[in-house]
């Protein structure tokens, strides 16, 4: 797969090809790790590794307590309670400890309001579902790919509960590709990393949050992509 990334890339960038890139390359569709290898090829090993590297170690105990200062709600509480427990703990009722932090970056960069052209305005609650939607494991893929009703990547997680997650899959036009990924934010960094390897745009009401990860935490086309007011605030806290 790696001496055919170039053709790859060229299929991606040409507009009346890129949807035919999982039919002709149909190991992405039973082969894990290949969207990590193609983002690594793009961009390199150092950024390929930078959620990973940062997130446990600094950047998430930083959100945890920015989300504290935020309006609190029933469901806003629940996540920042969850995100500050220990993956041990039997009182987590919701996603584990990694996804619920990485989840609180929605909160402090919500979907934009209606007044912006062709957007249609939804609720923080709505747009969680396009970044991560549980999957029980007794159930049949059926419905979700039937269901595929997005160009935007997003994870199923399939298991038991919540937090009890033994496979992830990223869903990218109606198509299952599994994840490398172990645990929860080892699948958001391929659920990121698929917006490039794929050439797909960021979700509408997600683009302030996948902004901030572009440019915060991978550091990629940093002062040349454009910038909300919040996403540079935002940096502004976390890295103080």
């Amino acid at each position: 797969m790696k001496s055919t990334f170039q053709y790859r890339q060229e299929l991606i960038r040409n507009p009346e090809k890129s949807s035919s890139v999982f039919n002709i390359f149909p190991r992405f569709l039973d082969t894990k790790g290949l969207v990590l290898q193609d983002f690594e090829l793009l961009f390199g090993v150092e950024t390929s590794a930078k959620l990973l590297e940062k997130w446990g170690s600094s950047l998430k105990h930083k959100v945890i307590g920015e989300a504290k200062n935020l309006t609190q709600s029933f469901h806003l509480s629940r996540l920042i309670e969850s995100a500050e427990q220990c993956e041990s703990s039997q009182e987590v009722t919701e996603w584990d400890s990694d996804m619920s932090s990485l989840l609180l970056l929605l909160y402090l960069l919500p979907p934009p309001s209606s007044g912006k052209k062709n957007i249609v305005k939804i609720s923080v609650q709505e747009a969680l579902n396009h970044i991560v939607r549980f999957h029980k494991s007794c159930c049949s893929f059926d419905d979700v790919l039937r269901a595929g009703q997005t160009t935007q990547p997003y994870i199923l997680a399939v298991g038991t509960l919540k937090n009890c997650i033994h496979d992830y899959y990223i869903i990218v036009d109606g198509q299952l590709i599994p994840c490398k990924a172990m645990s929860s934010l080892a699948a958001f960094d391929e659920l990121f990393k698929a917006h490039y390897v794929f050439g797909i745009s960021y979700d509408a009401a997600l683009h302030s949050m996948y902004t901030f990860l572009q440019t915060t935490v991978y550091n990629i086309d940093v002062g040349v992509t454009h910038e909300s007011p919040r996403v540079r605030d935002l940096r502004a806290k976390i890295l103080n």
